[in-house]
């Protein structure tokens, strides 16, 4: 086979067999088809568009071009998430140890900060001592022993994914649905899923913006998963605020603790963390309905099990023994904590969630460059939500910031992002449906 054959097959409109998706995926991973050629065929996808069956298999070939770990040892299914990514969003740091506490066995494998999403990793990085990148063999052996463990993509898992993305990023093909979900998915199989839900999050909080766009996400990624035998389900949430009252890496651990402890569980955020586990928990028939699935989550965190197995797996992967009864002596802090006021009172009407997200970066809680070392210790607490009165007692958030600078800006910053009214608006759903 020829890559320039196929991509000008790509290019015309026509499908590609499996066996020429195999070739190219072949080529990309071992350097014999060039950067040119990747990125020619990425835009002939982007312009052209790519079936299910087309999907599944550009999928499966960038899975199978790297490590696909096997979890048949252990004594349950393997179930995991995956976010589009949002404000605020720590949904995987309590949802990995629900659902363990549960009898379900989660390889979490999550991402850094993507524009103005926070990341994962960059959560538990600010824990000290945490592993966010171990071998195969810590991960696996946490996973049995912890039953979960959210670590950062190994160097050989979907090699193809990580050439394939950097190539996309640099031209303009990143918003391809295809593409998306191959890139997704590829890394989510390579961990031996047996169930995923998606949390495809719409809002202007979101990379998907409209509900449109997300459905059309939602619809792609569950009928290649499911094609790829790990049954999918997707929920659409709410991300026109922000989600919980916390934003910035260490503030975001310090809520999922206070989560799983049961100290402070924000409404809507308990709301969607109930409604993906019990999908995952349904779907591994670790339940037989929505209903019986929250009452074993509930169960999980009253009695205190989903903290300890969180405690557990911190440990684990070398952070401190103590860390979940001494977070305020390991988390950083800023130099300065003082809350925002509204000018006027009133109610908050709506906010720019985005614009919440890029003011974490200016604040050096977000990268500008790959190499950027983040300030873990910056960000928001106490952050107001829509309908929230607001006035010289109630704050628009508690700012943590390094310098009265950067106190300042981001004061300014949150007073012009978030719109006030004497009205109460109406209340919108948080879970806005789902995609089976």
């Amino acid at each position: 086979m020829l890559p320039q054959e196929i991509i000008r097959k790509k290019r015309n409109g026509n499908k590609l067999s499996q066996e020429e998706i195999n070739f190219f995926i072949r080529g990309i991973t071992d350097s014999s088809i060039v950067d040119a050629q990747t990125a020619a065929l990425t835009m002939a996808i982007f312009l052209n568009g790519m079936d299910v069956e087309e999907t599944t298999a550009l999928t499966m070939s960038m899975r199978d071009s790297g490590d696909v770990l096997d979890w048949s040892g252990l004594n349950g299914p393997t179930l995991d998430k995956h976010s589009s990514g949002g404000v605020g969003d720590k949904v995987s740091l309590m949802l990995a140890p629900m659902i363990a506490a549960c009898g379900g066995y989660v390889p979490m494998i999550s991402g850094r900060g993507l524009g103005h999403t926070g990341g994962t990793l960059d959560k538990f990085d600010s824990i000290p001592g945490y592993q966010t990148v171990p071998d195969n063999e810590l991960f696996k052996k946490v996973v049995k022993e912890v039953g979960c463990a959210i670590i950062g993509q190994t160097g050989n898992l979907a090699p193809a994914d990580k050439k394939i993305y950097a190539i996309r990023d640099v031209c303009a093909t990143v918003e391809s649905v295809q593409l998306i979900t191959a890139s997704i998915l590829s890394k989510k199989l390579a961990a031996g899923l047996n169930c995923l839900v998606m949390d495809l999050k719409c809002g202007n909080g979101a990379f998907m913006d409209s509900l449109e766009r997300g459905r059309e996400l939602a619809h792609s990624i569950v009928n290649v998963a499911n094609a790829a035998g790990t049954r999918t389900k997707a929920v659409l949430t709410d991300m026109n605020q922000v989600l919980g009252q916390s934003v910035g890496n260490a503030l975001e651990v310090d809520e999922a603790v206070a989560y799983l402890s049961g100290t402070y569980r924000d409404p809507r955020l308990h709301t969607i963390m109930l409604e993906l586990c019990s999908e995952l928990l349904v779907s591994a028939k670790l339940a037989t309905a929505l209903p019986e699935a929250k009452i074993q989550l509930q169960h999980a965190l009253d009695s205190g099990k989903a903290l300890e197995i969180f405690a557990h797996m911190v440990t684990a992967l070398g952070g401190p023994s103590d860390f979940c009864e001494k977070t305020s002596k390991y988390l950083p802090k800023a130099a300065i904590i003082r809350p925002v006021y509204a000018k006027v009172p009133g109610y908050v009407q709506s906010m720019d969630t985005r614009g919440v997200g890029l003011s974490i970066i200016e604040m050096k809680g977000g990268r500008t460059t790959p190499e950027q070392k983040l300030d873990y210790a910056t960000g928001y607490t106490d952050f107001c939500q829509i309908g929230d009165y607001v006035d010289n007692h109630k704050p628009l958030a508690v700012i943590h910031a390094q310098t009265e600078e950067q106190f300042s800006n981001a004061a300014d910053t949150l007073r012009k992002l978030i719109t006030i009214s004497s009205e109460q608006p109406q209340k919108t759903p948080e879970i806005i449906e789902k995609i089976s």
